[in-house]
């Protein structure tokens, strides 16, 4: 700890600011942390990324490549990659999650964020995907999607998942990714949620929405982000709110169809959901990061809205056999 906060400081002062000026902004579900570095004359903020465990490359090509495309992600003024640090550009505090903490309307800032993803997914795709992005393959999907049999089950249950069960929850997966596939793709920023975005009122059009943590972005279905944005695990949406946002969306693709499109919908909440159940009981059995359970049974209704449509009955049926509702629960500490 002594270590990185020398590192630090000496990436400060070689930027010719001082680290007495930091102070620690809320982090997030990864190793990194971050500061803003304020003084009389400027305002930054300082991304922590401890190489072995985060690498900087990635945000920083997606910083630049979104910033091409005209759309406000931060600047990025100065880059350490061996000792992981970045200098960026402070977009400020007005992030969605703040702005409907303090009474903010939802619905002009849900159309914000949804003209933005319009803007995105209407471009080439060898224009709004840099090249070499990898690709959202069923492989990954298929990963995330077990991190309910491997991390959330047993913390209920205590103990593995039978083989013979899991091998039936992975086999359920393929065909419906496949199904989910059946959709143009774009960029896929994978985190776009109220934590992640910020209202700019200074920009203009679609640059009035700032993003943040976009590092993950990969090649894929243009329904992704749109479910990321909906089925929000932290917060709670009007469901007149969720289907006007929708409607705006498809209104702007009338060749998309909309059955294929709500099926890839349903089916890539039903994934994610999945994921974040397994991701939020992982931080708090191996990171010791509780304040996350307190949304998983949030993204329990939103999984069991999943899987009520059609094509997902196979794992509604295994939900029902092997995670039945009194295991739709909040995991505890594992016992010393």
């Amino acid at each position: 700890m002594a270590e990185r906060s020398a590192l630090r400081r000496a990436f400060l002062e070689s930027q010719g600011l001082d680290a007495a000026n930091a102070t620690p902004l809320a982090g997030d579900a990864s190793f990194r942390s971050y500061y803003r570095i304020a003084d009389t004359k400027s305002r930054f903020v300082l991304m922590d990324a401890p190489p072995g465990r985060e690498d900087v490359g990635p945000f920083v090509a997606l910083a630049a490549h979104l910033q091409g495309l005209g759309y406000s992600a931060p600047e990025v003024f100065a880059v350490d990659g061996e000792k992981g640090f970045v200098l960026l550009e402070d977009l400020g505090d007005t992030t969605y999650t703040n702005l409907f903490a303090n009474g903010e309307e939802e619905e002009p800032l849900y159309r914000l964020a949804v003209d933005l993803l319009i803007d995105l997914h209407r471009r080439p795709l060898r224009e709004a995907v840099p090249d070499a992005l990898p690709s959202y393959t069923e492989e990954r999907f298929l990963e995330e999607a077990m991190l309910l049999t491997d991390w959330y089950l047993p913390a209920v249950t205590g103990q593995a998942v039978p083989p013979l069960a899991r091998a039936a929850y992975a086999a359920l997966w393929p065909p419906l990714l496949k199904l989910a596939g059946a959709v143009p793709e774009t960029l896929v920023l994978r985190d776009y949620h109220v934590d992640n975005l910020l209202f700019l009122a200074k920009r203009e059009g679609v640059a009035a929405c700032g993003l943040l943590d976009f590092q993950d972005a990969l090649r894929g279905p243009v329904s992704y982000d749109l479910v990321s944005l909906l089925e929000d695990a932290r917060r709670d949406l009007d469901p007149r709110l969720v289907a006007a946002v929708k409607a705006r969306y498809l209104a702007a693709f009338p060749a998309l169809d909309g059955a294929t499109f709500a099926r890839s919908y349903a089916i890539l909440g039903a994934q994610r959901n999945c994921k974040i159940i397994g991701i939020f009981t992982r931080l708090f059995r191996r990171d010791g990061k509780a304040h996350y359970l307190s949304h998983l049974p949030r993204v329990w209704r939103l999984l069991e809205e999943n899987v009520r449509a059609p094509s997902l009955a196979p794992l509604q049926g295994w939900l029902a056999a092997h995670v039945p509702p009194p295991l739709r629960k909040i995991p505890e500490a594992e016992a010393k």
